[in-house]
């Protein structure tokens, strides 16, 4: 082997390199005009949370307009992303990249949904992608392609709605004057307390539909479904069904994109859906309504986990609209809202309180009667009479806290917790016979053994709704019990044949013609829950079965098995729900806590959460608090400041999340702007 040849190698193998290497594709010709577009990318790093510049090739150049879906090349990969502008120039020092496609020519994101989506990443120390996501629904392209060609300007082609009688408004001081305001395109703020019985989706359909009288779009967000269900058989019944579509996730994604489409194309101004609704590209928005604004299905559970009564109070900024918090109860944060001056109150006087209201009762449950099957029921004496003289004239709700059967054990001789012994979760028993098992893992615990005493007996600490469906079969032989709720069917509606009709909080059914009485077992469980908002929780779910009763001058009553002494029970009593999220607000003002002031919570690992502090520079008046055990490996802060204070503490928040997502940081921090939940 001579020395040239392992040159003569070398050039052999570039030769056949280069002829293999794909030559280099010539850059395309940017487009004449307005050759930049600004694109938000879909990338969740928190230090990425702009917009990016991308030259847009000529071809591209009528496609790609703002609003559209785009793929562009980011950090060697392409990812999708929005057109958000185009301009004639860059502040990009650097060469910029060809946009690489335009997804569709459909302008998807609207510039009012554009301005919200970023007012709410910053109020929730997120990234606008993060809210994009859940803004603007997945693309269904024959959905595109079935339906007309787009357009971003409004095609009504339903014909303008007539305003409406107000009718059960009359009953509200305020009420006419508030459906004036919306008529006139006022920018008014309320918070309505809606009277009790079935009337409440009527009133809604006359609000929205004096927003459509006046040429005016309208949003209705409301907790579930069966709700939704309600206020759209009453919109239908005023208004016709041409003058509204409901987005829910009922139909399935690509039902619910063909109805979001009409919406964005204007062709219908009125939204009634769930939560993600929030988000409608309604046009020309001038009343926006959540319903049960207390609910927790309002709060978003995704990143960066924004809540209904937030959104609706921010678009009635943005966008110039009437907005309205209405309930059968009233939150904390709806009492601050119309103490601070923001919005003023929507209520009955106490006259039509008492004429539609139940007659509610309170009884600690203390004193049962002697018949086996009665006390096995866990029914005191009223509760028993009280259900057993309204059986004779309809249905009777009895609402439950917890469903299945035995949720909750405790060792029978000291009363400590029963806990698996694998896992330490709780342990329960899913129906008569069956053998206790862990609630977490699933185990079995036949040998059970308590820790603390050596017992081996086990008892019930709470009883679910299936064991007291079972318990009232024995104690009203004669009686259909019917269930609704968690672990089973959820039901709609019962009809008006006597029956006991067992519910969990939230699934109760509406009766035909209303219930005869209704009985509120357990308080005790709904009252003594480790959370800042228990009691407020509480009286929300019994006044949402109470409601359902008939009024108390026509025989309706309920009967809650609670402490008459809390001031919950003594809310519901007197029907005062204001008043007690008035009591509330000022408690929680003179401890500092939420409404009041301003929470984040931040859980992660204890070296996350560490550099993630250190990297907060938060304002003087903002205080950490914690941490606590939030998990395995895991814990929680929290970070309080006055509400004065807050815009520079989340501010610093998110900076934070910039700071550990450039540099990499390892562990992962949640960071959640108002939990819900504050135990």
């Amino acid at each position: 082997m001579t020395v040239e040849e392992p040159e003569q190698l070398a050039l052999l193998r570039s030769t056949v390199k280069a002829s293999r290497a794909r030559p280099p594709r010539p850059r395309p010709e940017q487009a004449g005009e307005l050759p930049v577009a600004r694109v938000v990318v879909d990338v969740e790093l928190a230090h990425l949370d702009r917009p990016f510049d991308y030259l847009v090739p000529e071809p591209l150049a009528a496609a790609a307009q703002p609003g559209v879906r785009v793929r562009v090349r980011f950090s060697g990969r392409l990812v999708d992303g929005y057109v958000v502008e185009r301009v004639a120039e860059s502040g990009h020092a650097g060469r910029l990249s060809f946009l690489d496609r335009v997804v569709s020519p459909e302008p998807v994101l609207a510039p009012q949904v554009l301005r919200l989506a970023r007012e709410v990443a910053d109020r929730y120390a997120g990234t606008l992608a993060d809210v994009l996501r859940l803004a603007v629904p997945p693309r269904h392209a024959r959905v595109e392609a079935a339906t007309t060609e787009p357009s971003d300007q409004p095609e009504p082609t339903a014909a303008p709605a007539e305003r409406p009688e107000p009718a059960g408004w009359t009953r509200y001081d305020s009420g006419p004057a508030l459906l004036d305001a919306v008529h006139a395109g006022a920018t008014v703020r309320a918070v309505w307390s809606a009277l009790p019985g079935p009337t409440w989706p009527d009133e809604l359909a006359r609000l929205l539909v004096t927003a459509l009288a006046a040429d005016r779009g309208a949003l209705v967000v409301l907790p579930d479904h069966r709700d939704v269900d309600r206020v759209d058989a009453a919109l239908t019944a005023l208004a016709g069904a041409d003058q509204h579509v409901v987005l829910t996730a009922e139909p399935g994604p690509a039902e619910r994109y063909r109805r979001w489409l009409r919406v964005r194309r204007g062709r219908v101004r009125a939204v009634l859906g769930t939560r993600a609704a929030m988000f409608a590209p309604v046009h020309d928005l001038g009343l926006a309504v959540v319903w049960d604004d207390g609910d927790d299905l309002h709060a978003e559970p995704r990143a960066p986990y924004p809540h209904v009564r937030s959104v609706l109070a921010l678009r009635s900024t943005i966008e110039g609209a009437a907005l309205v918090v209405g309930g059968l109860s009233r939150t904390t944060e709806g009492a601050g809202l119309v103490r601070s001056g923001w919005a003023r109150a929507v209520a009955a006087p106490r006259d039509v309180v008492r004429r539609t209201a139940p007659a509610v009762l309170a009884d600690t449950g203390a004193d049962h009667r002697s018949d086996d099957g009665v006390r096995g029921a866990r029914l005191p004496t009223l509760a028993w009479r009280t259900a057993h003289r309204a059986l004779e004239h309809g249905p009777v709700l009895v609402q439950v806290p917890r469903g299945g059967y035995l949720p909750g054990l405790a060792c029978a001789t000291c009363r400590a917790p029963a806990r698996c012994p694998a896992c330490r979760g709780p342990l329960g028993r899913a129906d008569g016979v069956a053998v206790p098992a862990c609630r977490w893992c699933g185990a079995p615990a036949a040998a059970w053994e308590c820790p603390s005493c050596d017992g081996q007996r086990l008892r019930s600490t709470v009883v679910g709704s299936r064991r007291t469906a079972e318990e009232l079969g024995r104690a009203f032989p004669r009686t259909p019990v019917r269930s609704s709720g968690a672990g089973g069917e959820v039901l709609a509606t019962v009809g008006p044949e006597p029956a006991l009709v067992v519910a969990t909080p939230g699934a109760e059914p509406v009766a035909d013609g209303g219930y005869a009485a209704a009985l509120l077992l357990d308080g005790w469980a709904l009252l003594g829950r480790p959370d800042l908002r228990a009691a407020e929780e509480a009286l929300r779910r019994w006044t949402g079965a109470a409601a359902l009763v008939r009024p108390g001058p026509d025989g309706g009553t309920v009967i809650l098995l609670g402490d008459a002494a809390s001031p919950a029970v003594q809310a519901l009593v007197r029907w005062d729900q204001a008043g007690f999220a008035d009591r509330e607000l000022g408690e929680r003002a003179a401890l500092r806590l939420p409404p009041e002031a301003r929470m984040a919570s931040l859980t992660g690992p204890p070296a996350a959460l560490a550099g993630f502090l250190a990297a907060a520079e938060l304002p003087a008046p903002a205080e950490v608090l914690g941490p606590v055990p939030a998990g395995p490996d895991l814990e929680r802060f929290l970070v309080r400041a006055p509400r004065a204070a807050w815009p520079g503490t989340v501010a610093a928040l998110k900076a934070a999340a910039g700071v550990r997502s450039a540099h990499k940081d390892a562990g992962s921090v949640r960071l959640q702007v108002d939990p819900l939940e504050i135990a």
